[in-house]
């Protein structure tokens, strides 16, 4: 158990003071990014549901339901909130698939209020040792084979931060990712029948965040060799393929936090490139959707199991849409942007967009895969018997072609503008000033009632 037991150290003994700039500049961002998608998503299918359902049951109210402002048990309210962040999709995430803060932020947030509170250094310092297990332990799409990353491997990150928050010792923590590793799990088939466990994944992985800390402190133990054991993740998950003291690299001197993904457009991170092809292909040869005889999109072979299937609007059309490299595609050269109302119900049945879609084919291109995991070429084929090629192999966003500041902002400003409870710019102001200046914040906690958003906030 040596592995588990200096990852442990490591979480405990860390201060803000250890920790470099880079990485606590990321989880900024991260905050900012969940904040924004948490006010966009509050009145998403299932969020009020979930909330009055939880509201139902009863208990202590510990922690606060962002938005509404309902006060439930920290694990239920962990729960709603970490589900509404995840409900327009355009939180952070990270190759292959596992999507930290959607969770960890609102782990975070309902372990602050159920501690008592916590600096914002001691918050930003939970998030970036969190979110940094959670890279480390990261595995790659062949070890996961379907498996939902956020089930399996983002819990780690939110019971980390959980821990460090509720202020657990050593052993404590132990137990606490020990019986995190109990409750890990999902599967991508919810992404690909575009159902909305898409979310309550998200949402179980916070919840169980949660819970695990709470069994810890009450001396509840967990499988001690649960990295490295016979029976333990890396042999689970892993299928022994990946050394368990790899973990331990560099540790506390390297943060692989860059490697998060940030989503310039709202859909999903494996049809960001499709989106950023088409736009650029459009602006640099000035043509529009009307003079488009067809388009064929090359992808490797999972991108095109996730998002590269016929598109369908299904029970769920926002998710089946944001899954759709045909719809990405074609509502992005329609309306020569991408913003989340495009993504509403309304815009996803426009006729013009539809006939568009039966025009554009995706099809699987294994050498795509050697130039990276986001690679793809377009194909675009004009009426005039022209043609047009756009190659990606680094969406915006995504390691190696980071996203501005500017950029972030715009990010939370759609999410803003797209609420359907609008409220002040100076309240918007007031969000993106408070996550800049973090490290400065006595209580964490004072977050919690610039998102309590009522009619008296509207312009």
């Amino acid at each position: 158990m040596e592995v588990e037991r200096r990852l442990v150290h490591y979480i405990s003994s860390t201060t803000f003071e250890n920790l470099p700039q880079e990485p606590v500049d990321v989880v900024k961002n991260m905050i900012l990014t969940v904040l924004g998608t948490t006010i966009a998503g509050a009145d998403e299918q299932g969020c009020d549901a979930l909330t009055q359902f939880y509201s139902g049951l009863g208990g202590k109210e510990e922690s606060t339901v962002l938005i509404r402002g309902k006060r439930l048990p920290a694990e239920h309210a962990a729960f709603v909130n970490s589900y509404t962040a995840r409900a327009v999709d355009y939180c952070d995430a990270m190759a292959p698939g596992m999507h930290i803060g959607a969770s960890a932020v609102p782990t975070a947030l309902a372990a602050a209020e159920l501690g008592g509170g916590c600096t914002g250094k001691e918050f930003l310092t939970a998030l970036v040792l969190g979110a940094e297990i959670a890279t480390r332990l990261n595995l790659t799409e062949s070890a996961y084979s379907g498996l939902d990353p956020t089930g399996v491997c983002a819990i780690f990150a939110a019971t980390t931060v959980a821990c460090k928050i509720l202020r657990l010792d050593e052993d404590e923590t132990l137990n606490a990712l020990a019986l995190a590793f109990n409750r890990s799990g999902g599967s991508l088939q919810s992404n690909i029948d575009a159902s909305l466990a898409v979310r309550c994944i998200q949402g179980w992985t916070a919840q169980n965040a949660i819970t695990c800390a709470r069994y810890a402190k009450l001396g509840i133990t967990g499988p001690e060799n649960f990295l490295e054991g016979v029976y333990g993740y890396f042999h689970l998950f892993a299928k022994d393929e990946v050394e368990p003291d790899s973990v331990l690299i560099n540790l506390g001197e390297r943060f692989g936090l860059q490697r998060v993904v940030f989503k310039k457009y709202p859909s999903c991170g494996l049809t960001q490139g499709c989106t950023e092809a088409i736009l650029k292909l459009a602006e640099e040869h000035q043509f529009d959707a009307k003079g488009v005889d067809r388009i064929e999109v090359r992808v490797p072979p999972y991108t095109y199991h996730l998002v590269g299937r016929p598109f369908e609007t299904g029970d769920n059309p926002r998710v089946n849409a944001q899954f759709s490299i045909q719809y990405c595609t074609a509502s992005a050269l329609l309306r020569n942007e991408s913003k989340l109302h495009h993504f509403d119900e309304t815009s996803i049945n426009d006729p013009t967009v539809r006939e568009l879609v039966e025009r554009i084919s995706v099809v699987i291109d294994a050498d795509t895969e050697e130039r990276g995991h986001t690679a793809l070429d377009m194909h675009v084929f004009m009426s005039d018997g022209k043609a047009y090629l756009g190659k990606v192999d680094i969406p915006p966003g995504f390691p190696g072609n980071p996203l501005t500041k500017e950029d972030h902002e715009k990010h939370f400003r759609d999410c803003v503008e797209y609420s359907r409870r609008p409220f002040s710019r100076d309240k918007a102001d007031e969000i993106i000033a408070s996550t800049k200046r973090m490290e400065e914040m006595k209580d964490a906690r004072s977050l919690i009632p610039i998102l309590l958003l009522r009619k008296k906030d509207a312009d």
